[in-house]
């Protein structure tokens, strides 16, 4: 729902399942907040007696403040306590007031004294009225004590007995139970304690996702940065959460008054504006065309109001206007954040904050809830982009969203699997590829663990990098990719776009991605992913790479890796936590032949590693498996498959076995024996794993010698690559062997001087 001029003052609507009490405020000549304002907390009680069924309360004026079901409960308790009362006469009429001989006068006041507390002060301020309730006892306790006639003592009892009657009400209420503690010499009118319990999110008229705009009052700060020159982040700990907080203040709630009018009139001009399905297929170009009318809207706009806006002042107006009209709104700013990992974001609509998984603090809870207007605009925009349906004969949506500062996949649930509306993963891709010398400097594999398999994809060995969700298995599965020689040709199939393609591309590279059906759709215009990888065998000699092996396309896959295709890389990820889960389900699940299976050669098993504590998880590779070849029935039974290298938790790092020392390897060999100088020299087969070990980790050691991480980039760990080869090509032409340490050498001196270069401008 959007809020207009011509909103009706009190409004009652469904959302997720609840119902939220919408109060249009702009005809007030004061901001709608009930902490602050006894009127407008007094107003909001009102309403709620009218309404006490509602579960949320949102008040609109220029801005949307929404309090909470916890916030709203507490107002709904008072307006509960007031309809006992009031509505059925139990404190407010003259003969329950006291005795029908008392003096009229005595029943006037308590009559007036109780209408006051209950009509008034009860709602504008239900803490003043608590502490008045107590004083008011005690004054009448005292009072009883001095009186000697019994029928004026009766009297008393009566009254005294209607308001302990509504201050233990009142006792009962989550308003005093969290407010007791700051109750103790509490002055009436002060309004601090209630800003305490009462916060409400607060979203502007052109936006709709909810957000907290102040931070915990009670949080510990961890951490603060800048995700861009005008968007804050913290980090915080509050004492009754087990997820640190990750609290948010976007652009969007610096603006001036002004500019706000001027964003809300903007959209309603821009909305008349809406984009063509057929302009969604390139993201890129309709974004520069909105953000050009954009900036000339807003400028016009600003001229008509006598605005002076500077050019860099339109420019961030219109990248906001832009993001919350054909954009994606807040999911936007999260998605900018390079420490950002996962987005999920849970149904009900409107009342469930949005996770993440932070690379630093690990799970935490946003200060951002999206509404259900955020989820329908986005579930329409990604049904446009990726072509795919998503209704109730097809609730699941696999696809990729790209915005102007990161890519992600995206994974959506809809109605009948979710029977609250949608749900929604975003897996926020690095903005440049992973290589094995930063996955080295974060600890998730050894130097010599990348040395081997760098070895292992210059010999076109078949890989398959299997492991629970959010193990790393496609990130790690792309700094595999930049260890093929860029002369050669790759392809790459997958249902969601997740391999940096367009990164390595633009890095040299000759590959071309192929996009398939996802498992889980049965029809559409894509072909099925087996048909993908049987298409790929005609489309020359490539290094095949599956994103992910899901479904019968394994079928096909193992057959291409049979035939030949292996005079290249194939390599692949699968959901599987051993070697044995990976046959089991391939040769089980997916029903590839045993004898198919063999065509594997290396199974990398990736996976989260918790604490102890189980507050904090990294990846890991936990061993680098070889399959042999002679085994019938059972590979584990018939020692078909052999480590080569294993992850010692005590130590945190991956080891070589003594079969990888002994070299009893039978892949490395079969590699060693493409290559004149190794047949038969397993002494020279690992003196190379080593070389490549030993450059990938002096790669790490002088970036952080010299302060300088980019060394660790695709960029520049390619150029290594390539400096290898070209410079054991050299070697060997001059010596007549890989001299593995002339080539260390002359690599270090090549990798001093790119630095000095680097350094020097």
């Amino acid at each position: 729902m959007v809020y207009t001029k011509e909103l009706k003052l009190v409004e009652v609507v469904q959302e997720g399942g609840e119902e939220v009490l919408k109060l249009n405020y702009e005809p007030m000549p004061y901001i709608p907040s009930i902490e602050d304002n006894p009127l407008v907390m007094m107003d909001a009680i009102d309403k709620l007696i009218e309404n006490p069924s509602a579960a949320r309360i949102s008040f609109a004026q220029r801005r949307r403040y929404n309090y909470s079901y916890e916030q709203t409960k507490m107002l709904v308790e008072i307006a509960n306590i007031y309809s006992y009362f009031i509505k059925s006469k139990r404190a407010t009429s003259l003969q329950n007031l006291g005795l029908s001989t008392d003096p009229p006068e005595l029943l006037g006041q308590r009559l007036s004294a109780l209408q006051y507390l209950l009509t008034s002060l009860l709602k504008q301020d239900p803490l003043s009225a608590y502490a008045e309730l107590k004083r008011a006892i005690r004054r009448e306790t005292i009072n009883l004590k001095t009186i000697e006639e019994q029928r004026y003592k009766d009297s008393v009892l009566i009254y005294l007995r209607i308001l302990q009657d509504i201050f233990d009400q009142l006792e009962k209420t989550t308003l005093i139970a969290q407010a007791r503690e700051y109750l103790a010499g509490y002055t009436p009118g002060d309004r601090e304690v209630y800003k305490l319990m009462f916060r409400p999110t607060i979203t502007p008229d052109f936006m709709y996702s909810k957000i907290a705009a102040s931070p915990p009052l009670d949080g510990e700060q961890l951490d603060i940065y800048k995700l861009n020159s005008s968007t804050d982040i913290s980090i915080f700990r509050t004492p009754n959460e087990i997820k640190n907080l990750y609290h948010m203040t976007p652009p969007e709630f610096k603006l001036s008054e002004d500019k706000f009018e001027l964003l809300d009139l903007a959209k309603k001009v821009l909305s008349e504006h809406q984009p063509q399905a057929g302009e969604f297929l390139d993201p890129e170009r309709m974004r520069g065309t909105f953000t050009n009318i954009s900036k000339d809207l807003i400028r016009e706009l600003a001229e008509q109001r006598g605005m002076l806006l500077k050019p860099e002042e339109i420019a961030e107006m219109a990248e906001i206007l832009v993001r919350h009209t054909i954009g994606f709104g807040v999911i936007e700013l999260l998605l900018e954040d390079e420490k950002i990992q996962d987005i999920t974001i849970n149904s009900p609509m409107g009342q469930v904050p949005i996770f993440i998984l932070h690379s630093d603090h690990n799970e935490c809870t946003t200060n951002i809830i999206p509404t259900s207007t955020d989820f329908e605009s986005w579930a329409t925009k990604f049904r446009l982009i990726s072509g795919r349906p998503l209704d109730e004969a097809n609730p699941i949506l696999d696809t990729e969203i790209i915005t102007p500062k990161a890519r992600s996949r995206l994974s959506v649930i809809g109605k009948p699997l979710n029977p609250y509306g949608y749900g929604m993963s975003f897996r926020r891709h690095r903005d440049t590829p992973w290589t094995l010398p930063l996955f080295i400097k974060n600890g998730m594999i050894s130097p010599l663990g990348a040395g081997l398999l760098s070895f292992t994809i210059d010999g076109a060995r078949a890989h398959l990098i299997a492991g629970t969700r959010s193990s790393g298995k496609t990130s790690f599965l792309s700094s595999l990719l930049l260890e093929i020689m860029r002369k050669y040709r790759v392809l790459t199939i997958e249902d969601t776009l997740e391999l940096p393609t367009d990164s390595m591309r633009k890095l040299g590279y000759n590959i071309q991605p192929l996009k398939v059906r996802a498992a889980l759709v049965k029809s559409g215009s894509e072909i099925s992913a087996e048909e993908g990888i049987r298409t790929s065998l005609r489309l020359g000699d490539s290094a095949l790479i599956v994103g992910e092996v899901r479904s019968t396309e394994a079928v096909a896959l193992f057959e291409a890796m049979r035939i030949g295709a292996s005079a290249n890389v194939v390599a692949g990820t699968i959901h599987a936590d051993s070697p044995y889960g990976v046959f089991d389900r391939i040769a089980n699940d997916l029903k590839v032949p045993k004898t198919s299976f063999k065509a594997t050669d290396i199974i990398i098993i990736c996976n989260p590693i918790r604490s102890a504590d189980g507050m904090k998880k990294v990846r890991r590779v936990l061993s680098i498996t070889e399959v042999r070849k002679e085994w019938e029935e059972d590979p584990v039974a018939e020692r078909g498959f052999v480590d080569l290298m294993r992850y010692n938790a005590k130590k945190d790092i991956l080891e070589p076995t003594p079969e990888l020392m002994n070299g009893e390897s039978e892949i490395l060999k079969g590699i060693g024996a493409n290559v004149r100088e190794w047949v038969g020299n397993w002494d020279a087969i690992w003196d190379n794993i080593v070389l490549r070990a030993d450059l990938k980790k002096m790669l790490v050691d002088y970036s952080d010698k010299t302060k300088m991480p980019e060394l660790l980039e695709a960029e520049f760990s390619l150029q290594g690559n390539d400096m290898f080869h070209r410079i054991t090509e050299s070697v060997q032409s001059e010596v007549g062997s890989g001299d593995t340490k002339r080539i260390k050498f002359e690599w270090e001196e090549w990798l001093k001087r790119e630095i000095r270069k680097k350094q020097l401008g």
